[in-house]
C-alpha cells in the first residue's frame, strides 16, 4: 500500500505537469500557419530568435511614441487578415454584399492548411460568421473563401489588397495570398501595420468592434480569441495576432484609456507570451502619456495612392476576362461591382481658441491629395529624394505670377508624409522672379511615398500691409531646412498652430519665420503651418521638443 500511495502521488504529480505542459503549448499556437505546431513547439528555446520590430503611434496626435525597426521588412503572417477584412468592410459598407451573405467554399478553400473551420467544398458560410472566425480563430479556409468571393481567386484578392496597402501608403507592404501563410514575398513593415490599424478604425468604426469579439460560437464549439490581451489589459479593444516560423509571433493592438488611444505593434516575438509582455511593456509606458485630443486627420484613401493602386491592379490582371476598372472581380454571390478607390476628406486639425500670428500665405495647387501615415522619428534616418536640379524643358509649365519670391530653384521637392500629419513639401519662396515653373517629380518616384509638385502656382498675398512692403525688398537669405507643425482646413487653424508651437519652442525657433502655404485639389483646400530659417540641427532639435508637447512635427530641407 505504501507503495502503491507514494506510485500513486507520483503518477498524479507527472499528469498535472503534463497537463500543464499541453495547456502551454495550446497558449503559442495562436498560428496563421498550425501545420508548424511541434515547430513552434521547439522554437520556443533559446535557440529560435526571430528579427524583432515593433513601433507604437499615438493615434490622437499621430506622433511615432517609441519604435524599433519600424521599417525593416517583416513577414505579416495573420495581421494579413487585417486587409482581407478590411477588403471585406469596404463591400459591406458599399452595400454589395450583406452580413447575411452566403459565401461559397471551393476546394481551394477548404485545402487551407491550419488554423480553420474545417468547411467542406460546396459548403457555405455566413458573411457575419466568417468575420467572427477571422477575427478569433484566425481561420485560413475562411479568409480564402472572403478572398475569392471578393476577387474571383486568391491571386487576384492578394493584388487588390497590396492595390489598397498602396492606397493607404502602406509603401513598402506587399500581399501574396488572403490568409498570411508563408509566402516569401509577402512583406510588410510595423508602421505600415500601424497605418493600417489606424486606417480599418478611421474607415469602418461599426464594422471594426468586431475586432473585440472574445469567444466564437461555431457548430458546438466555442473558440476563444487568439488575442489573449483582450479582457485581461484595461481598454485593449483588439485587433489581430499572428505568427509564422520566419516572422514570430506578432500582434497590432489598439488601446483606449480615458480619451487616450495608442496603436502599438510588435513582430519577433519567441512565444505569445514574450509577445505579450513586451507589447504590455509598451502600451504601460505611452498610454498614459499620450494626447487626450484628436488632432491628427485621418488615414485615408490618397488620390495619387489610390490611382497608382488601380494602375498596380490594371497591370497585374490584364490578362483577366473581368471588365473592372479598379482591377477587382465582382462579389461571387451578389454580382457586385468594385468599389472604387476613392479619397475621404481628412479631418480638421485643432481648433484650439489661440491668437493667430500674422503670418504670410503661400497659395499652391498641388497635383492630388497626400495620403496621411506615419510620421518618421528622426532617429529613422529616412532619406527624402530631392527633385532634379534641372528639369526637361518638356517637363515644365511656366506661367504669369503676381508679386512673388518663389524661384524655380527653389520650388518644393516631393517629401515622405508624415503619420497623420499633414503632407510636407518645401519650403517658402524666396527671390522674387517674373515667372514661376512646375517640375516634374523625379524619375522612378514611388506613389505613396513620394509627392507630387505643383501643377500651376497662382498669385502670392502677404496677409498684413506691412508683409505686402516687406514683399518688395529683397529677399532675406535663409538655411535649406524648415519645419511644418500641421494642416488644416481652415487657415486660421494653421495660424493658431503656429502660435501654439511658438509657446511652445520660442526659445529654440529664435528668428525663424512662421507662415502659412495654401494648398488645393478640385475644391478641397489645406493649409500648411510652417517655419522657414532654420539649420538642420535646430529644425530637427525643434521638432523633438514639440512632439514632448503633443504637437505633430516634421523638418525637411529645401
Amino acid at each position: 500500500m505504501p507503495r502503491g500511495g507514494v506510485f500513486g502521488r507520483h503518477g498524479l504529480r507527472w499528469g498535472i505537469l503534463g497537463l500543464t505542459a499541453v495547456a502551454t503549448i495550446a497558449a503559442l499556437t495562436d498560428s496563421a500557419d498550425a501545420r508548424r505546431h511541434f515547430r513552434a513547439r521547439s522554437d520556443s528555446g533559446e535557440s529560435y530568435n526571430p528579427a524583432y520590430a515593433s513601433i507604437v503611434v499615438d493615434v490622437n496626435s499621430g506622433a511615432v511614441m517609441q519604435s524599433s525597426n519600424p521599417d525593416s521588412p517583416r513577414h505579416p503572417a495573420s495581421l494579413t487578415k487585417i486587409m482581407t477584412l478590411y477588403l471585406l468592410f469596404e463591400r459591406l459598407e458599399q452595400g454589395k454584399i450583406t452580413l447575411s451573405t452566403d459565401l461559397p467554399v471551393s476546394a481551394h478553400a477548404a485545402a487551407q492548411a491550419p488554423s480553420k473551420l474545417g468547411l467542406k467544398p460546396g459548403e457555405s458560410i455566413r458573411v457575419e460568421t466568417a468575420i467572427r472566425a477571422i477575427v478569433t480563430k484566425s481561420a485560413n479556409d475562411v479568409a480564402v473563401i472572403v478572398a475569392e468571393a471578393l476577387g474571383g481567386d486568391e491571386p487576384n484578392f492578394a493584388k487588390m489588397m497590396t492595390a489598397k496597402a498602396r492606397a493607404l501608403g502602406m509603401t513598402q507592404t506587399v500581399y501574396r495570398n488572403a490568409s498570411g501563410l508563408p509566402d516569401d514575398q509577402q512583406i510588410t513593415t510595423a508602421r505600415d501595420q500601424a497605418t493600417l490599424g489606424r486606417a480599418i478604425q478611421d474607415r469602418f468604426p461599426n464594422y471594426y468592434r468586431y475586432f473585440a469579439t472574445r469567444t466564437f460560437e461555431y457548430r458546438g464549439n466555442s473558440i476563444r480569441n487568439h488575442n489573449h490581451l483582450l479582457g485581461t489589459v484595461d481598454g485593449v479593444d483588439g485587433i489581430k495576432t499572428g505568427y509564422i516560423h520566419e516572422s514570430g509571433f506578432n500582434i497590432v493592438t489598439s488601446v483606449r484609456r480615458a480619451n487616450h488611444h495608442i496603436i502599438a505593434v510588435i513582430f519577433g516575438g519567441r512565444t505569445a507570451s514574450a509577445r505579450d509582455a513586451r507589447v504590455l511593456g509598451l502600451i504601460e509606458s505611452n498610454i498614459n502619456v499620450a494626447a487626450v485630443k484628436r488632432t491628427a486627420p485621418q488615414v485615408v484613401e490618397g488620390w495619387e495612392t489610390a490611382q497608382a493602386g488601380k494602375d498596380i491592379a490594371r497591370k497585374d490582371i490584364k490578362d483577366s476576362k473581368e471588365d473592372d476598372r479598379t482591377g477587382s472581380a465582382p462579389v461571387r454571390v451578389a454580382s457586385a461591382t468594385p468599389a472604387s478607390l476613392a479619397a475621404d476628406a481628412p479631418a480638421p486639425g485643432s481648433t484650439e481658441p489661440i491668437k493667430p500670428n500674422t503670418v504670410k500665405t503661400v497659395i499652391v495647387h498641388p497635383g492630388s491629395m497626400q495620403t496621411a501615415s506615419l510620421s518618421p522619428l528622426p532617429s529613422d534616418n529616412r532619406q527624402l529624394t530631392p527633385a532634379p536640379a534641372v528639369a526637361n524643358a518638356a517637363t515644365i509649365t511656366t506661367i504669369n505670377t503676381v508679386k512673388s519670391d518663389v524661384t524655380p530653384a527653389q520650388l518644393p521637392p516631393p517629401q515622405l508624409p508624415p503619420a497623420q500629419s499633414p503632407p510636407a513639401e518645401a519650403s517658402p519662396p524666396q527671390s522674387p522672379p517674373p515667372q514661376l515653373s512646375t517640375v516634374a517629380p523625379p524619375p522612378g518616384a514611388r506613389p505613396g511615398i513620394l509627392g507630387t509638385l505643383p501643377a500651376k502656382v497662382a498669385s502670392v498675398s502677404k496677409t498684413t500691409p506691412a508683409a505686402v512692403a516687406a514683399a518688395a525688398e529683397p529677399a532675406i537669405k535663409r538655411s535649406g531646412w524648415l519645419v511644418q507643425v500641421g494642416a488644416f482646413d481652415d487657415e486660421k487653424d494653421a495660424r493658431q498652430r503656429l502660435d501654439l508651437a511658438q509657446s511652445k519652442a520660442k526659445d529654440m525657433l529664435g528668428h525663424a519665420e512662421p507662415f502659412t502655404e495654401k494648398t488645393t485639389q478640385g475644391e478641397k483646400t489645406m493649409f500648411r503651418a510652417r517655419f522657414a530659417g532654420l539649420e538642420k540641427d535646430r529644425a530637427e532639435a525643434v521638432c523633438k521638443q514639440l512632439k514632448r508637447n503633443q504637437i505633430p512635427c516634421m523638418f525637411l530641407k529645401n
